[in-house]
Order: C-alpha cells, then sequence, then structure tokens
C-alpha cells in the first residue's frame, strides 16, 4: 500500500497515481487544472474547529493528531473509501500547510497506514465466508 502526501504547490507527477485533496478549503491561488486532484474529500479534513485551535503549532502536534483521529473516526464510510483506492494503487494525499511534517496530511497518512491494514485483514477474513 502506497501513500504519500504533497503540497499542492508542488507539480503533480504520474508517480502521485490518485491525488486526493483532503483540506476543508481550496487552496489559495491555486487553479483545479493546476491542483491535478480527482477527488476532493472535505470529510476528511479536520474540522474548522480543530484546525484552528492547532494553527500549525508544533508544540500541539500530538493532541492534534489525537483528536484529529477521534474526529477520524467518527468517519468509516471516507475512511473505508481511500482505503479501497489505496488498495488499488498509489494515493498521495494533497494539502496546502506550509510545514511537511506537522500537517493534517501527515496525520491522516499515518491514521490510513493502520486503518488500511485493518480494513484488508478483516476483508480478507471475511471473504472465506
Amino acid at each position: 500500500m502506497d501513500i504519500r502526501t504533497k503540497r499542492v504547490y508542488e507539480t503533480p507527477a504520474k508517480a502521485d497515481g490518485l491525488r486526493i485533496l483532503v483540506d476543508r478549503v481550496w487552496p489559495r491561488g491555486v487553479k483545479k487544472e493546476q491542483a491535478a486532484v480527482q477527488h476532493w474529500m472535505k470529510s476528511l479534513a479536520p474540522s474548522s474547529d480543530l484546525r484552528k485551535w492547532f494553527g500549525h503549532d508544533p508544540n500541539r502536534w500530538s493532541e492534534f493528531q489525537e483528536r484529529y483521529r477521534r474526529e477520524l473516526d467518527k468517519t468509516p464510510d471516507a475512511v473505508a473509501e481511500i482505503c479501497r483506492a489505496a488498495g488499488e494503487g498509489t494515493i498521495t494525499l494533497i494539502y496546502s500547510a506550509r510545514d511537511d511534517v506537522h500537517n493534517n496530511a501527515v496525520a491522516l497518512r499515518e491514521y490510513l497506514l493502520k486503518r488500511c491494514a485493518h480494513h484488508r485483514s478483516t476483508a480478507g477474513n471475511d471473504a472465506g465466508h
């Protein structure tokens, strides 16, 4: 399973596979053609309240990740959809934050790597029944 992250301001590449924007708000100054995203999954973005509370403060990173995971736990359909896509090939989570280490796409990637592995193992178990 290949889940990557990339800033929307970086040049799209074929190696990105399926490009999914995971911000709640469209990135400033970026045209849709320029972003080259196939899906915009606002439901996987942190809530406005959580995003504002975090404010990209590295000191709040651990707490942000925990709160964000709790929000993501409430979106099982969207998580399952992105896990299916990840099972079919490379996906790249597109974000606009300046910080490449402390942003929602990085936190979402970590969450998905665990959840999608779980989805695959339970899907495999269901196939035999």
